[in-house]
């Protein structure tokens, strides 16, 4: 069968492209006093509204934080600070990624991870990370929230303890030293907790 022909009946001739938008010029670089004026300008703006709405600026983050003070460890102002540093130096890392340095992976991943626990720290209440700080300096402290036991050996049914961790039984943390001088009369460890060597068989 053969094809119709189609004709066209439209006319065309006058169409014209549309026009594009216009470019917005870039706007010139700001002087330090520009900027210094500016800053001040925004933080004036921020506490009148601070003033009529005490929520302002929390509203995203949890209630159990909201209202901490300005020296607490995990303030959110200095974990936002954390975040916007551990960002650049994951910035610097991919840069290391594509230039194929060693280690630059691990040390991504590592970057990422804490972004993601500080983000869900002021999005939960909750510090899930074992380190704090700009640069992961610092070491948190664990506490006991449910007493463990020794369930065998000498010192079944006796309270269990970790080193480094808080007990509200103790009312403090148990250290080294503790552990060491409450395991002192424990036959097992009184090599460090290492197994007896095995005579070696004569060949």
């Amino acid at each position: 069968m053969a094809k119709r022909k189609v004709t066209v009946e439209t006319d065309n001739s006058n169409w014209q492209a549309p026009k594009t938008r216009k470019t917005r010029k870039p706007r010139k670089p700001m002087t330090p006093e520009q900027k210094l004026a500016a800053s001040e300008r925004l933080a004036k703006a921020r506490e009148v509204r601070a003033e009529k709405n005490p929520d302002y600026g929390k509203s995203s983050l949890a209630e159990n934080i909201r209202d901490l003070p300005d020296d607490h460890r995990l303030h959110p102002d200095k974990v936002k600070d954390w975040i916007k540093s551990q960002k650049d130096l994951l910035k610097s890392e991919k840069a290391g990624i594509r230039a194929k340095i060693k280690g630059s992976e691990a040390r991504a991943a590592n970057h990422e991870g804490y972004i993601r626990n500080c983000q869900k720290y002021l999005r939960d209440g909750d510090w899930i990370d074992m380190f704090y700080g700009p640069n992961q300096e610092h070491t948190i402290a664990r506490r006991c929230v449910a007493q463990a036991y020794h369930w065998y050996g000498p010192k079944k049914g006796e309270p269990k303890f970790d080193v480094g961790t808080y007990y509200p039984m103790l009312g403090c943390v148990y250290t080294k030293e503790m552990h060491e001088e409450e395991f002192s009369d424990v036959k097992e460890l009184q090599d460090g907790g290492q197994r007896p060597r095995r005579n070696k068989r004569k060949k």
